[in-house]
């Protein structure tokens, strides 16, 4: 690191956690952020301050006024620009050291396959279950670890797959389409401005302790959290013997 990195990111060189050595991998690591919304905001903003390398955000939306009640990556004069764009804009001008992609359209199949490998870690930051469907499908195939985090209206959750191929579960051992078919979203049923926040920045902490790495990660507990009362629940997750995608049943 040159002596202006050394600056930067000297309160993280003052944590043993990390010191020089992690953020020198933070620095060569790569990460891909699915949706520059409420999750997707600080995820990204996060991530940029932290000096993750490479950062790729998707998201085929647009700024509407609506968003800047929570989004916080956009700002009043992008209204009608798209958000992945838009959220470039905002990290390159907090860390211009960084490479950042910005991808205007919805990935699947091949393209999205693609997309996972080429990262260290995918984080889930997207609205609706066919994208996470097929996202958790494609960062299995692929073994690359996939942080989800959802909020609505004032409940929060977020989780940490590895999919490693340890026996570990992915996404789909937890949520089916029985779930997919009582989908909701946040224009319906509306969603508290700072529970995006604290999400979204659970969903970078937890990516920037894989990719370093240290601590004790969220790869076999989900939490969830009531913003009404700050209260957090953990529950313990396992492999469903019969799912679809990680189960070596199948």
């Amino acid at each position: 690191m040159d002596d202006q990195q050394l600056e930067r990111y000297s309160r993280h060189l003052l944590l043993p956690e990390i010191d020089t050595a992690g953020q020198a991998r933070l620095l060569q690591s790569k990460a891909l952020i699915i949706g520059a919304g409420g999750l997707g905001s600080p995820a990204a903003i996060y991530l940029a301050s932290s000096g993750v390398g490479q950062i790729t955000i998707c998201d085929d939306d647009v700024v509407d006024l609506s968003n800047l009640q929570r989004q916080i990556a956009h700002h009043n004069e992008r209204i009608g620009q798209n958000k992945a764009t838009s959220a470039l804009i905002t990290i390159h001008s907090l860390n211009p050291e960084i490479s950042v992609t910005a991808i205007q359209r919805r990935l699947s199949g091949d393209a999205l396959l693609t997309a996972v490998t080429h990262a260290d870690v995918v984080l889930d930051a997207s609205d609706n279950f066919a994208t996470r469907f097929m996202l958790n499908s494609a960062c299995v195939k692929s073994r690359t670890p996939l942080v989800s985090g959802a909020a609505i209206r004032l409940s929060g959750q977020i989780c940490l797959f590895r999919n490693d191929g340890n026996n570990t579960p992915c996404y789909r051992c937890l949520f089916d389409e029985s779930t997919a078919a009582d989908e909701e979203n946040c224009a319906q049923s509306g969603i508290f401005a700072p529970l995006a926040g604290i999400i979204g920045s659970m969903m970078a902490a937890e990516a920037l302790k894989l990719l370093v790495p240290f601590g004790n990660a969220l790869d076999t507990r989900l939490l969830t959290l009531n913003a009404s009362t700050m209260e957090w629940r953990s529950l313990q997750l396992h492999q469903d013997p019969t799912c679809p995608v990680c189960s070596t049943s199948t």
